[in-house]
């Protein structure tokens, strides 16, 4: 076992609002970084939102509340990721933390997970407290003003303490309170998170995904609000649910075909990360980010699910776009010299590159091979996040990085990337 995080009791460093702005990123030209002095405000597709302490208190309902999540600050003692697990322990004298304790889990907020306004340095997996965040990331209205510090118009928020599609309510013991508690997650997004936003902010929910069936329903409800977009799974199976290839989740598929809903995967919502040792540090799966939304795209490509809804909408988030162009060119010849052993001859009747451009979406913020391989990822396929207020965020810098990226596209493409293809995804209804 690696040696945990030395935790001290010197209070953490907190930035003042504004925060300090980290050093600008590196630039591969000399030409200044406002070359392209106009650019359209950004809608981002993948950001994250700290649970209000309140949030169960208030909208699970009252028989439930016993039973159901509670929020308290207690002292944390080990706090480590190691092979991929996070290693936690509480311990009454050691510094505070913002908790959830539900059932036998025990889950602290940590400060690489709500690390805007910390210096690059102090972006580490000690505990943290509401109080010591940036009340953008638990508070809509901080939020929505740091998007107008940010150069965003418009922002999806993934679940924390549900995990990035719900997994700490598929894991739960007592199934019934866990639905009443996706329900009630789902109504705070809606009705509170993004009720007085004017649209600005995006209501993501989450489904019960232990059962097919109240998915279906969950799906129906929260659109009949207008709500466009669910998270899921990127690799279910790692879960111990059914896979994409059994027709198990048809009936989701179905439904998220007929009320427009997308079908956004998070990288990590599979609850693994990739490495190739147990001990890794984990530098090695933050570089590897990427390889499970690679990974679930081939599935997908492979499934048929695409070619059976042919208006079903997936998402990767924050799987970035660069490695794209080389699954593209390999799926394809996959599908051309091996189709037949391969068992894809009479279920993919088409290159699965033309069910990518069709109906997938990739979204960057630092991709730069992504940028310059553009033709081959799609003009129409990717979009841009800015991941706030996670330790990958761009914030407060997200225009200048963004300026960095699309300096020397057109026009059009500059528009397509920022905001045009995240509205067309979203239905936003919207220019």
């Amino acid at each position: 076992m690696t040696e945990p995080p030395r935790i001290t009791s010197e209070p953490p460093r907190i930035a003042p609002e504004p925060p300090r702005i980290a050093p600008e990123p590196a630039r591969t030209t000399a030409e200044p970084a406002h070359a392209t002095t106009e650019l359209p405000r950004i809608i981002s597709v993948d950001d994250h939102v700290i649970e209000p302490a309140h949030l169960f208190d208030t909208w699970l309902p009252a028989k439930y509340r016993d039973r159901g999540p509670k929020a308290l600050t207690a002292g944390i003692g080990e706090l480590a990721y190691v092979g991929g697990k996070y290693q936690i322990t509480m311990d009454p004298a050691g510094p505070p933390a913002d908790w959830w304790i539900y059932e036998d889990l025990k889950f602290p907020y940590k400060r690489n997970i709500a690390a805007v306004g910390f210096d690059r340095d102090d972006m580490t997996l000690e505990g943290i407290t509401r109080e010591e965040m940036r009340r953008g990331c638990w508070d809509p209205g901080a939020r929505l003003a740091d998007m107008d510090l940010n150069h965003v118009e418009a922002s999806l928020c993934f679940p924390t303490f549900p995990r990035f599609c719900g997994q700490t309510f598929a894991e739960a013991h007592d199934k019934e309170v866990a639905l009443a508690c996706v329900r009630a997650y789902n109504d705070w997004m809606v009705e509170e998170w993004c009720g007085d936003s004017g649209g600005r902010l995006i209501p993501l929910c989450i489904i019960p995904l232990w059962d097919i069936d109240l998915a279906v329903a969950e799906i129906r409800r929260n659109a009949a609000r207008g709500v466009k977009a669910v998270t899921f799974s990127e690799i279910p199976t790692h879960l111990g649910l059914p896979s994409i290839h059994s027709g198990h989740w048809d009936p989701f598929f179905a439904v998220c075909q007929e009320t427009g809903t997308v079908v956004n995967m998070h990288i990590g919502s599979s609850s693994q990360m990739p490495a190739a040792s147990p001990d890794a540090p984990p530098a090695v799966q933050a570089s590897l980010s990427f390889n499970n939304a690679m990974a679930s795209m081939m599935d997908f490509l492979f499934s048929g699910v695409l070619v059976k809804f042919p208006r079903l909408k997936l998402a990767y988030s924050e799987g970035q776009m660069g490695w794209i162009p080389y699954a593209l060119e390999r799926a394809d010849d996959v599908w051309e010299e091996h189709r037949a052993w391969g068992g894809v001859r009479d279920l993919i009747p088409e290159p699965p590159s033309t069910y990518y451009y069709r109906q997938i979406f990739c979204c960057f913020f630092r991709d730069k091979h992504g940028i310059a391989s553009l033709d081959v990822v799609g003009r129409d396929n990717a979009t841009f996040e800015t991941d706030y207020p996670h330790v990958d965020s761009t914030f407060p810098h997200t225009k200048e990085v963004a300026l960095d990226h699309v300096r020397g596209l057109d026009d059009e493409t500059v528009y397509k990337l920022m905001r045009g293809n995240a509205i067309r995804m979203l239905d936003l209804g919207i220019v």
